[in-house]
């Protein structure tokens, strides 16, 4: 059976995924392009590698690298589906964080932006929407996925993987609704996900979401499995209260 430390949402947070990373065991070798673990062990960030952090466009790099030599395994999220978008062109609202990704893109010279954007592609283009790992044992998804949608790859399972189960409505800042799909799963594989902040790791059947709001003052945590251990460090970032849920 291979070992995964699963890692929540980093928006832009390098420091702390740094810390995170050393806590764990690895080491950043050449010039932080290699990640390396003394037991073999690996990685796997779920997702939403930037935005409203203060480094997007370095942890970006970092994971690039990794996930491209085979030390680290990525699934995306939707705000890595977003910053996908931006990078292809398309019309994309440049709010709900994208704007400090954004900011920080500017300030590259141009064949700097232009690397960093083609390799950004290459990554999204080549994650797949979710993990499925240790014969079906643990599946990693960025906002959870229902038992009837693992193995399977539609764009219903992709709006979920990415969102959550949102019902169309939104909230007074513009966040959409979403129902606590957890509930209801029923599913023989444990299933770790992130995307909605929590103050603490939440258990809930055979799930687990391990968001716990590091870019809004909390902590960032990952998941040894299969031990089944949580670890976290304490975020740099302003404590928002109202982020969590």
């Amino acid at each position: 059976m291979n070992t995964y430390d699963i890692i929540g949402d980093i928006h832009g947070c390098e420091k702390e995924m740094d810390r995170l990373l050393t806590t764990l065991g690895y080491r950043q070798e050449h010039h932080a392009s290699r990640l390396v673990h003394p037991e073999q062990r690996m990685p796997v960030f779920l997702g939403d590698l930037t935005d409203r952090g203060p480094s997007s466009v370095n942890v970006l790099r970092k994971v690039i690298s990794w996930v491209m030599v085979g030390d680290a395994l990525y699934c995306p999220g939707n705000h890595c589906n977003k910053l996908y978008r931006y990078f292809l062109g398309n019309k994309v609202q440049i709010t709900h964080g994208l704007e400090t990704t954004v900011a920080e893109l500017k300030e590259l010279p141009s064949e700097k932006f232009t690397e960093l954007q083609q390799t950004f592609i290459t990554l999204y283009e080549q994650a797949p929407l979710y993990h499925v790992l240790n014969d079906h044992k643990l599946v990693v998804a960025h906002a959870g996925i229902r038992e009837d949608m693992i193995g399977k790859r539609s764009n219903s399972v992709k709006t979920f993987v990415l969102y959550g189960d949102i019902t169309g409505q939104t909230h007074a800042d513009g966040r959409p609704v979403r129902r606590d799909w957890a509930q209801n799963y029923n599913g023989e594989a444990f299933v770790v996900y992130g995307h909605t902040p929590v103050k603490e790791p939440r258990r809930l059947k055979n799930t687990l979401n391990i968001d716990t709001g590091c870019v809004f003052g909390g902590k960032l945590t990952a998941l040894q499995w299969p031990e089944m251990n949580t670890l976290s460090v304490p975020s740099t970032q302003p404590y928002v209260a109202e982020k969590f849920q």
